[in-house]
């Protein structure tokens, strides 16, 4: 953990993508009293991405938590555009939180870095690629970092922050505060594939398919053992309908690349994401969500 000093929210935010984890970041610093400006490819995109947030916040307000009644005008601080010229030019931090495609996202930010001023804060929300690479693509990689929430984003308590080499010590400063302003606790890690959080995660997750591959055992008992046993407060089966099989797949296929073959994906797992088994974003994956 590092140490700061606490710190107010980032006054304006910029949020590239507006899926789910994009809407949760934007409705978390909404929530926390930002503005939040979230960019997404045409104008459809961009209302399915309002109705989200708005849907968060409703959710929130019935749980009496961020987004409550008491302070009911948190849709009111978030817009949706769909140039990323029109990213505002005073954004403290722009987080971008598209599909985990490297060349989208070195394309996405420098296009960001063209639109913003010298101050603004530059991340990543990708869970998995090399945070180095993406730095190559902006003038200023010093202002760059991964900001790595987990779904679901507004209740999840954990940011982890990934350094480039050349992030410097003010835009690690400013992402702690601003991790801590959203009531969040952040873990600071180098980059390496998969980080922390993707590489442990995702060996369990693999494992566990593994195991349900050879008939070990059902789902809901693997993850029954890992809840009651470990006390994990979620099965690494039901995370990974939750995360999607098509995310795990993709981590998999990055890391097996990247260190080697025990993170070579499952055959079960590929069956699953060729027949549309995502998960819970599906109704199917290796439970049902109907």
């Amino acid at each position: 953990m590092t140490s700061a000093a606490a710190a107010p929210p980032p006054a304006v935010v910029g949020v590239i993508g507006g899926g789910r984890m994009g809407a949760g970041i934007a409705q978390s610093f909404a929530a926390a009293g930002s503005s939040v400006v979230v960019v997404e490819h045409d104008g459809a995109a961009a209302a399915g991405a309002l109705d989200r947030i708005a849907a968060g916040l409703r959710r929130a307000a019935e749980r009496g938590g961020p987004g409550g009644p008491v302070a009911g005008d948190e849709a009111d601080r978030v817009t949706a555009v769909t140039s990323m010229s029109a990213l505002p030019h005073d954004a403290d931090l722009v987080v971008e939180a598209v599909p985990e495609n490297a060349a989208l996202k070195a394309r996405l930010l420098a296009a960001a870095e063209q639109a913003v001023g010298e101050r603004c804060v530059l991340a990543t929300n990708t869970s998995s690629l090399p945070v180095t690479e993406l730095a190559a693509a902006l003038k200023q990689p010093g202002r760059f970092l991964g900001m790595h929430f987990f779904n679901p984003v507004p209740v999840s308590a954990l940011v982890e922050l990934v350094l480039a080499p050349d992030t410097t010590g003010e835009t690690l400063t400013a992402a702690v505060g601003w991790t801590h302003a959203l009531g969040k606790q952040e873990v600071v890690v180098q980059d390496s594939p998969g980080f922390a959080s993707s590489r442990l995660g995702l060996a369990l997750g693999l494992e566990a398919i593994r195991m349900v591959e050879e008939g070990v055992a059902d789902p809901e008992a693997i993850d029954t053992a890992m809840r009651l046993g470990y006390r994990h407060p979620m099965g690494p089966l039901r995370l990974t309908d939750l995360v999607g099989l098509d995310v795990r797949l993709a981590i998999a296929e990055h890391l097996h690349a990247t260190l080697g073959e025990r993170f070579a994906p499952p055959g079960l797992l590929r069956e699953k994401v060729a027949r549309g088994e995502l998960g819970r974003k599906t109704g199917q994956g290796f439970f049902s969500w109907q």
